[in-house]
């Protein structure tokens, strides 16, 4: 059967656009995509700024994103020369519990490819940048590379009677939310819902689970600083980095 087969190992893959947001740091970035209604606007570089390649695409409420992680550290899966390992530990299995790479959305991966399903809310056309895309529910870090772009089609894109393994017994999973109004008037209007979101789908990592220890998450230009017990995240401090 390889005989057969001619492969092709690499292949250059073009990036056609940058995505920007919020999420200026790994932490708190939500695990998922449409997890929360944080918004983001797609930049695309100069050669794919025809307006033509946009005809159609209002029409349709979400679209694809094929991505890059591309702040893995060195050997991580960042480079087509580093390693990759086949059992990954994930996150919401408490960190301690391995599964297949290919049975999970781990960024540590043979290939560094992500995909995000977003909803689009509107093609805008900048002065400077021409057509951009902004869309709600990203899962990316501020200035990811964007790989494509492609609608989202409910007839055979969506399976209702999908079986989802290990991920629909956590899919339920969030934490109480203490953000004291004193605290949450320091951050802009326009953050604060998607701040108390993130912060629902407990942004720690899995194999902490110290009540003691203060955890810090920077969004939107922000640090928002907490604290964990018994299933309930307080808020305790927030701090607008310089």
């Amino acid at each position: 059967m390889a005989g057969e087969i001619k492969a092709y190992r690499d292949i250059m893959i073009r990036t056609i656009a940058h995505i920007h947001n919020d999420f200026t740091a790994k932490f708190g970035i939500p695990r998922q995509s449409g997890l929360t209604s944080a918004e983001s606007v797609i930049v695309f570089e100069p050669e794919y700024r025809d307006i033509n390649a946009f005809r159609g695409l209002e029409e349709y409420s979400y679209i694809w994103l094929l991505w890059k992680f591309s702040k893995l550290p060195a050997g991580n899966g960042a480079d087509n020369n580093s390693t990759w390992s086949p059992m990954v530990h994930p996150p919401r299995l408490g960190g301690n519990k391995r599964m297949g790479v290919f049975a999970t959305r781990s960024p540590v991966r043979p290939s560094p490819i992500g995909l995000s399903s977003v909803k689009l809310l509107e093609i805008e056309t900048d002065k400077r940048y021409g057509p951009v895309l902004r869309v709600q529910g990203a899962d990316l870090l501020d200035g990811t590379p964007i790989y494509d772009i492609k609608p989202y089609i409910t007839y055979t894109d969506s399976h209702p009677d999908a079986v989802c393994g290990f991920a629909d017994r956590v899919s339920g999973y969030s934490l109480e939310v203490v953000f004291p109004d004193e605290l949450m008037e320091l951050l802009p209007v326009r953050l604060r819902q998607a701040v108390t979101e993130l912060l629902k789908q407990d942004p720690r990592p899995q194999y902490q689970n110290d009540e003691t220890r203060r955890y810090g998450m920077e969004y939107g230009g922000y640090d928002i600083r907490f604290h964990v017990r018994e299933g309930v995240l307080t808020v305790c401090e927030v701090v607008k980095l310089e």
